[in-house]
Protein backbone atom coordinates (compact mmCIF):
# COMPACT_ATOMS: atom_id res chain seq x y z
CA UNK A 1 0.00 0.00 0.00
CA UNK A 2 1.36 3.16 -1.19
CA UNK A 3 1.91 6.24 1.37
CA UNK A 4 -0.41 8.25 -0.25
CA UNK A 5 -2.96 5.98 0.26
CA UNK A 6 -2.29 4.25 4.30
CA UNK A 7 -2.66 8.23 4.58
CA UNK A 8 -5.90 8.23 2.69
CA UNK A 9 -7.19 5.35 4.64
CA UNK A 10 -6.18 6.10 8.23
CA UNK A 11 -7.42 9.63 7.97
CA UNK A 12 -11.05 8.50 6.67
CA UNK A 13 -11.24 7.09 10.65
CA UNK A 14 -10.68 10.72 11.85
CA UNK A 15 -13.46 12.06 9.16
CA UNK A 16 -15.56 9.61 10.38
CA UNK A 17 -14.88 9.68 14.51
CA UNK A 18 -15.03 13.56 13.69
CA UNK A 19 -18.29 13.38 11.47
CA UNK A 20 -20.11 11.20 13.88
CA UNK A 21 -19.22 13.47 16.92
CA UNK A 22 -20.55 16.68 14.94
CA UNK A 23 -23.69 14.69 13.91
CA UNK A 24 -24.24 13.70 17.79
CA UNK A 25 -23.14 17.52 19.10
CA UNK A 26 -26.45 18.69 16.41
CA UNK A 27 -28.92 16.40 17.52
CA UNK A 28 -28.21 17.00 21.01
CA UNK A 29 -28.08 20.52 20.87
CA UNK A 30 -30.82 20.98 18.62
CA UNK A 31 -33.16 18.18 21.06
CA UNK A 32 -32.18 19.55 23.99
CA UNK A 33 -32.46 23.64 23.01
CA UNK A 34 -29.22 24.73 23.67
CA UNK A 35 -27.76 27.82 22.18
CA UNK A 36 -25.77 27.83 19.55
CA UNK A 37 -21.82 28.62 20.64
CA UNK A 38 -18.49 28.92 19.79
CA UNK A 39 -17.73 25.45 20.76
CA UNK A 40 -20.52 23.81 18.16
CA UNK A 41 -19.36 26.01 15.64
CA UNK A 42 -15.68 24.93 16.17
CA UNK A 43 -16.63 21.41 15.98
CA UNK A 44 -18.64 21.68 12.99
CA UNK A 45 -15.97 23.28 11.26
CA UNK A 46 -13.46 20.58 12.02
CA UNK A 47 -15.52 18.20 10.34
CA UNK A 48 -16.14 20.25 7.37
CA UNK A 49 -12.18 20.77 7.48
CA UNK A 50 -11.32 17.33 7.79
CA UNK A 51 -13.50 16.16 5.31
CA UNK A 52 -12.35 18.67 2.61
CA UNK A 53 -8.80 17.26 3.52
CA UNK A 54 -9.65 13.71 2.97
CA UNK A 55 -11.69 14.76 -0.43
CA UNK A 56 -8.38 16.44 -1.56
CA UNK A 57 -6.08 13.25 -0.50
CA UNK A 58 -8.77 11.50 -2.30
CA UNK A 59 -8.56 13.41 -5.52
CA UNK A 60 -4.61 13.46 -5.80
CA UNK A 61 -4.86 9.42 -5.07
CA UNK A 62 -7.31 9.01 -7.73
CA UNK A 63 -5.25 10.62 -10.47
CA UNK A 64 -1.80 8.82 -9.34
CA UNK A 65 -3.03 5.77 -8.88
CA UNK A 66 -2.22 3.00 -11.47
CA UNK A 67 -6.05 2.22 -12.06
CA UNK A 68 -6.95 5.46 -13.17
CA UNK A 69 -4.53 4.29 -16.68
CA UNK A 70 -8.13 1.85 -16.96
CA UNK A 71 -9.46 4.88 -18.39
CA UNK A 72 -7.38 4.59 -21.78
CA UNK A 73 -9.25 1.37 -22.27
CA UNK A 74 -12.25 3.00 -22.59
CA UNK A 75 -15.40 3.78 -20.37
CA UNK A 76 -16.99 0.25 -21.43
CA UNK A 77 -13.77 -1.35 -19.59
CA UNK A 78 -14.24 0.59 -16.22
CA UNK A 79 -17.51 -0.29 -16.09
CA UNK A 80 -17.74 -3.63 -16.83
CA UNK A 81 -15.33 -4.31 -14.17
CA UNK A 82 -16.73 -3.38 -10.74
CA UNK A 83 -13.59 -3.13 -8.70
CA UNK A 84 -12.24 -0.45 -11.49
CA UNK A 85 -15.97 0.89 -11.42
CA UNK A 86 -15.91 1.22 -7.46
CA UNK A 87 -12.24 3.01 -7.59
CA UNK A 88 -12.91 4.71 -10.23
CA UNK A 89 -16.51 6.11 -10.61
CA UNK A 90 -18.66 4.94 -7.93
CA UNK A 91 -16.20 5.82 -4.53
CA UNK A 92 -15.14 9.58 -6.03
CA UNK A 93 -18.22 10.52 -7.23
CA UNK A 94 -20.38 9.31 -4.39
CA UNK A 95 -17.77 10.82 -1.94
CA UNK A 96 -17.73 14.39 -3.62
CA UNK A 97 -21.68 14.27 -3.17
CA UNK A 98 -21.06 13.96 -0.01
CA UNK A 99 -18.53 16.45 0.44
CA UNK A 100 -21.26 18.43 -1.35
CA UNK A 101 -23.67 17.77 1.03
CA UNK A 102 -21.73 18.44 4.33
CA UNK A 103 -20.05 21.63 3.16
CA UNK A 104 -24.40 22.92 1.79
CA UNK A 105 -24.65 22.17 5.33
CA UNK A 106 -22.16 24.36 7.08
CA UNK A 107 -23.12 27.10 4.56
CA UNK A 108 -26.59 26.87 5.48
CA UNK A 109 -26.34 26.84 9.27
CA UNK A 110 -24.69 30.07 9.13
CA UNK A 111 -28.01 31.49 7.21
CA UNK A 112 -29.61 30.80 10.36
CA UNK A 113 -30.62 33.19 13.22
CA UNK A 114 -32.27 30.62 15.73
CA UNK A 115 -30.28 27.81 17.23
CA UNK A 116 -32.25 25.36 16.17
CA UNK A 117 -32.56 25.21 13.00
CA UNK A 118 -28.00 25.80 12.94
CA UNK A 119 -27.86 22.69 14.80
CA UNK A 120 -30.54 20.75 12.46
CA UNK A 121 -28.84 21.81 9.25
CA UNK A 122 -25.53 20.72 10.46
CA UNK A 123 -27.24 17.72 12.04
CA UNK A 124 -29.28 16.63 8.73
CA UNK A 125 -26.61 17.40 6.13
CA UNK A 126 -23.82 15.74 7.72
CA UNK A 127 -25.73 12.96 8.54
CA UNK A 128 -26.86 12.79 4.38
CA UNK A 129 -22.87 13.12 3.86
CA UNK A 130 -21.89 10.28 6.44
CA UNK A 131 -24.39 7.95 5.02
CA UNK A 132 -23.05 8.67 1.37
CA UNK A 133 -19.35 8.32 2.57
CA UNK A 134 -20.45 4.78 4.66
CA UNK A 135 -22.29 3.39 1.40
CA UNK A 136 -18.89 3.54 -0.98
CA UNK A 137 -16.44 2.80 1.61
CA UNK A 138 -14.21 -0.38 -0.03
CA UNK A 139 -14.99 -2.31 3.29
CA UNK A 140 -12.63 -5.38 1.35
CA UNK A 141 -9.61 -3.41 1.40
CA UNK A 142 -10.12 -0.95 4.51
CA UNK A 143 -7.59 -1.63 7.05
Amino acid sequence: MSILQSIHSYWAYIVLGVLVFAILNAFIGRFSNKPFTIKDLRISLFALIVTHIQLLIGLILYFVSPRFSAWQEGMGAVMGDSTLRLYLVEHPITNILAVVLITMGWSMHKRQAESGKRFMRIGLFYLLGLVLLLSRIPWSEWP
